[in-house]
């Protein structure tokens, strides 16, 4: 029996894998673009393969076009080159394929995961679906620019992914160059665009940012409260360092911060996970009566700009405290399926898009608390 409707089909939001008879499932990405894909045994192999993009085809003529090849495939044929297209497998199938073979190599079990949601989030959406012989510098190119300046680090890693990906297909005679390589890097600006972003720790890193700050002898009590407090909400510096008890809603796990020490001037809540509160907790017996959640070295006064960058210095990190944000941002895009808008509206960005703007004015205050409970979880581990 049919498991999707034309209503399903239609609603469906990402990321998603929907499936319905003969192999045929809807592929939804997180930025909403939807995708026919059939998982088959061809000869032999299993494969995903496209089949066409919705709304272009319907679920009618997906799951027509699906069983004729299910049975061309049933026949031990394969329907790839039946209908005259080559059997180069699209840059997705590649992808899993490369994973696959790497996959029991690889050091860290987080590796797979992090692979397969760098590239459904920043590649698939593109070029998913195109044969990967057919994949061209320009491909490449519509994949990285939009995020090569606010994303570098992220941005490095899904090209290098994506030339792992195409030399792959070179070897196995689906492609004769590697379209990731030189031609893109002389196109890419090599500082990113015109402002300058701030250093950034990698988020698997950041645990151990953690961990070294709180043993350090460098840096008063308060101060490493603070720090720990800022990676966790994914706050602005002069957020945290200012915050009041006022602000501080403990039975609601929730932290409001003032428009007027907002940069977008605006009122902002934050939601607290398990681990902000226990900080705040113990922040609780610093204080000084000034009811400043993190004071300073001087009574009544918060801590210095400048305390938590010279820390970081002097342990050797090459990162700046904004830069946690990003650290954030990565995390969120790589290891969890949190929507973009969620992602935005919890660092506190303005939202551009007329379509997204009036998602987010929605209640995500939710969404937003599983995303921060989350972030505190992988940095715990």
């Amino acid at each position: 029996m049919p498991r999707l409707t034309a209503r399903k089909v239609e609603t469906a939001k990402g990321p998603a894998k929907l499936t319905d008879e003969h192999g045929l499932y809807l592929r939804v990405s997180p930025h909403g673009a939807k995708s026919w894909i059939q998982r088959l045994t061809i000869q032999g192999r299993r494969t995903d393969n496209a089949v066409g993009h919705y709304p272009s085809m319907s679920l009618a003529e997906a799951r027509a076009a699906a069983f004729e090849r299910w049975k061309v495939a049933k026949a031990g044929g394969d329907p790839r080159t039946a209908e005259g297209r080559p059997a180069s497998p699209t840059f997705a199938e590649a992808a899993e394929a490369v994973i696959a073979m790497h996959e029991p190599t690889w050091r860290s079990p987080k590796s797979g995961p992090q692979w397969r949601a760098s590239l459904q989030t920043y590649a698939h959406p593109v070029i998913g679906d195109l044969p990967v012989g057919e994949i061209t510098p320009g491909h490449v190119m519509a994949v990285l620019q939009p995020i090569w300046g606010e994303k570098r680090e992220t941005a490095r890693r899904v090209k290098q992914r994506i030339s792992a990906i195409c030399r792959w297909a070179v070897a196995q005679g689906h492609r004769t160059d590697d379209p990731a390589g030189a031609v893109v890097d002389a196109a890419l600006p090599r500082n990113g665009v015109e402002r300058r972003h701030m250093p950034a720790l990698p988020y698997a890193e950041v645990a151990d940012c953690i961990a070294r700050v709180g043993t350090s002898a460098r840096a008063s009590a308060s101060s490493k409260l603070a720090l720990e407090f800022l990676i966790l909400t994914a706050a602005r510096s002069a957020e945290v360092r200012k915050a009041t008890w006022e602000e501080i809603d403990v039975e609601g796990a929730t932290w409001t911060v003032p428009a007027e020490r907002m940069k977008a001037n605006r009122e902002h809540r934050v939601p607290l996970s398990g681990r902000a509160l226990e900080l705040l907790e113990e922040a609780a017996q610093l204080s000084d009566g000034s009811g400043l959640v993190f004071p300073g070295t001087r009574a009544g006064r918060p801590l210095s700009e400048n305390t938590h960058a010279k820390l970081l210095r002097e342990l050797g990190f090459d990162a700046v405290t904004h830069g946690f944000r990003s650290s954030f941002r990565d995390y969120a895009a790589e290891q969890t399926h949190t929507p973009h808008t969620v992602m935005e509206a919890a660092l506190a960005h303005t939202i551009k898009d007329k379509a997204e703007a009036a998602y987010a004015r929605s209640d995500l205050f939710e969404k937003r608390r599983e995303l921060m409970e989350s972030w505190s979880d992988y940095l715990a581990r």
